[in-house]
């Protein structure tokens, strides 16, 4: 039988690896650095279920010119950047018109559904359940106004069955103390999820993949071919799994598909140890970042700079959101910190594309989670693992497809 290659070891590539193996398929992994290089390593280790609204909307379409003002803002164009990126906003644009937006709300609920539920086997199967916690989470809000205009947002929520109470004045010290007093408003979300560290987190489920007898080959994919993909390390045939997050576009590029892949380039700071007593995530949706905990620190990261692969990074966005998390957490110590960037894989319409590359039968996509990556993993993983062995994934995958926007090039 011939081996499935996964291209990618983040924590989607992984995930299937595993879920294959698991089933008793042969399976490999490759990867231009090895597991957890990416933006698996550097996210905010959040299962955020509740996160079922896509980024593209009327409001962000609203707010998008105010931030964009802002070079250091939550969202950003590099100026160099804007009329490569061009096409992909058009497409942002169409994504957030309310009858899009309703679509993609009820597919991303369905995900996170099938995502929840395969999470605990999937840390069972690991060995990974001790890494999980389970503190809730906390989007505050900076006055009546900036809570009334996210209303229809936990409306949405409500609906698709998620819990959550809102909190006012003292209540929301009482969820978290040392928030500045600005911040009059809050929402908990008591199911939100998180990992102890993602980085270990994956790196772990690499260990237990080689442990279970998988090969993890540090090589560059360079194109796909019929029947497999050429590598830096020669030519790897039979069924190819496409999950190398950002650089995903660039190989279906190879095999004649043009899909609208975009990067959002994120910043983060970690702190060390006793930065802050931090009692669960805290989410700053007016400006675009959280801070969470990460092993025995906190990481204070987000907002959104569409800028490709290439242009350097911009460490400036990073110490701004760090002196805003100073501004909102008055004893919040910010030195001694240490600086990452990543890119996470965006598509349009805020979905990633599972499934079949049009025209590759052979060739099956799970990238484009964009800031969603850790939280969808497992039930990417058990969708991909169903498809490959001709089960029942129990998602309609119609909205995910790959061909919903592609076109041959």
């Amino acid at each position: 039988m011939e081996h499935i290659t996964v291209i990618g070891a983040g924590v989607i590539g992984l995930s299937i690896a595993l879920a294959l193996q698991a089933r008793g398929l042969p399976v490999r992994v490759i990867d231009r650095e090895g597991p957890a290089a990416g933006a698996s390593a550097g996210n905010a280790g959040a299962f955020a279920f509740s996160e079922i609204l896509p980024l593209a909307s009327p409001r962000m379409i609203r707010q998008a010119p105010k931030w964009l003002i802002d070079p250091l803002g939550p969202l950003s164009v590099p100026p160099r950047y804007a009329v490569r990126i061009a096409p992909w906003m058009w497409r942002f644009w169409k994504a957030s018109w309310p009858a899009q937006v309703q679509a993609s709300t009820v597919a991303q609920t369905a995900l996170m559904r099938r995502s929840k539920d395969a999470l605990e086997p999937h840390l069972e199967h690991c060995g990974l359940t001790h890494m999980l916690r389970h503190e809730g989470q906390l989007q505050v809000y900076e006055g009546e106004a900036e809570f009334r205009a996210a209303l229809p947002g936990w409306d949405a929520r409500e609906a698709a069955g998620i819990p959550f109470v809102h909190l006012k004045g003292d209540e929301v010290s009482a969820y978290q103390p040392g928030l500045a007093p600005s911040f009059t408003h809050a929402t908990f979300t008591p199911e939100w999820q998180a990992i102890s560290d993602p980085r270990d987190y994956v790196c772990v489920m690499a260990d237990r993949f080689r442990a279970n007898g998988g090969e993890i080959t540090i090589a560059r994919a360079e194109r796909l071919v019929a029947g497999g993909v050429e590598t830096s390390d020669g030519v790897m045939r039979g069924r190819i799994v496409l999950a190398a997050g950002a650089h995903s576009h660039h190989l279906a590029r190879t095999a004649g598909v043009k899909i609208p892949l975009e990067t959002e380039r994120g910043y983060n700071t970690t702190l060390p140890k006793g930065a802050f007593e931090l009692k669960r995530q805290i989410t700053f949706g007016g400006h675009g970042f959280v801070i969470s905990k990460v092993g025995n620190g906190l990481r204070v990261g987000g907002a959104v700079e569409l800028g490709g692969l290439d242009l350097p990074p911009n460490y400036a966005r990073a110490d701004a959101m760090l002196k805003k998390a100073k501004r909102f957490l008055p004893d919040l110590d910010i030195t001694g910190g240490t600086q990452w960037m990543g890119f996470r894989p965006s598509l349009p319409d805020s979905l990633p594309a599972i499934g079949p590359l049009p025209g590759r039968p052979d060739v099956l996509c799970a990238f484009g989670h964009g800031h969603l990556g850790l939280t969808q993993s497992a039930g990417t993983a058990a969708i991909v693992a169903d498809l490959l062995t001709g089960q029942d994934p129990g998602i309609d995958l119609t909205p995910f497809s790959p061909a919903r926007f592609s076109r041959l090039t």
